[in-house]
C-alpha cells in the first residue's frame, strides 16, 4: 500500500474511534491534551511527532503542486502508518495505552474464607475480631445485673 492509502486507513479509524470529523487531527489533539502521556506510555512523544509529521506530509502532497508521494515519502513511512493502524486495532496505540495505565483499579471486595487449618497456619490473616463490641456487651450485662440486684433489694 502507498503512503496516501495507509494514511487514509489511519485517518478513517481515528475518526471512527473518536467520533470526530477531524479524524487524525482529533487523535493528535487528544494526545496534546495529555501532557503527562509520555510518563505512562513508552514511545508517546515519538508517536506524536510521527503523526504530526505524516499529517504535514499528507497536507503537502494534497495541497502543494510539486509535492507527491514519490518525492515526499519512502516505503518506511507507509509501513509505520500500517503498523500504527494495527496498534489502534489491537488497542496498543498511545491513547489506548494511556487509558489503560490511568484506569482506576477496582479493589477486590470479596472476603476470602479460611479453613480452621489455614487460620491456625496463618494467624496474621485471621479476620479482625471486634473486642470493643464484646467489652461493651459485657458492661451492659453487668449493668443489667446490678440494676436487677438493686431493684430486688428495694422492692422485695
Amino acid at each position: 500500500m502507498g503512503f496516501i492509502d495507509s494514511y487514509k486507513h489511519v485517518e478513517k479509524i481515528c475518526g471512527e474511534i473518536l467520533n470526530d470529523d477531524r479524524r487524525l487531527s482529533a487523535y493528535i489533539d487528544e494526545m496534546i491534551k495529555i501532557p503527562n502521556g509520555a510518563f505512562y506510555v513508552n514511545g508517546w512523544t515519538n508517536d506524536l511527532k510521527q503523526l504530526k509529521h505524516y499529517r504535514w506530509i499528507r497536507n503537502k502532497i494534497v495541497h502543494e503542486p510539486d509535492c507527491s508521494e514519490q518525492n515526499m515519502c519512502n516505503p518506511e513511512d507507509a509501513l509505520w502508518l500500517d503498523n500504527f493502524y494495527s496498534r489502534i486495532m489491537n488497542q496498543t496505540d498511545p491513547l489506548s495505552m494511556y487509558a489503560k495505565a490511568v484506569k482506576p483499579r477496582r479493589k477486590d471486595k470479596t472476603v476470602k474464607s479460611y479453613t480452621p487449618q489455614e487460620r491456625n497456619t496463618y494467624p496474621q490473616e485471621q479476620p479482625e475480631t471486634h473486642n470493643d463490641d464484646r467489652i461493651s456487651l459485657l458492661f451492659i450485662w453487668i449493668f443489667v445485673i446490678i440494676l436487677i440486684v438493686f431493684f430486688r433489694h428495694i422492692f422485695f
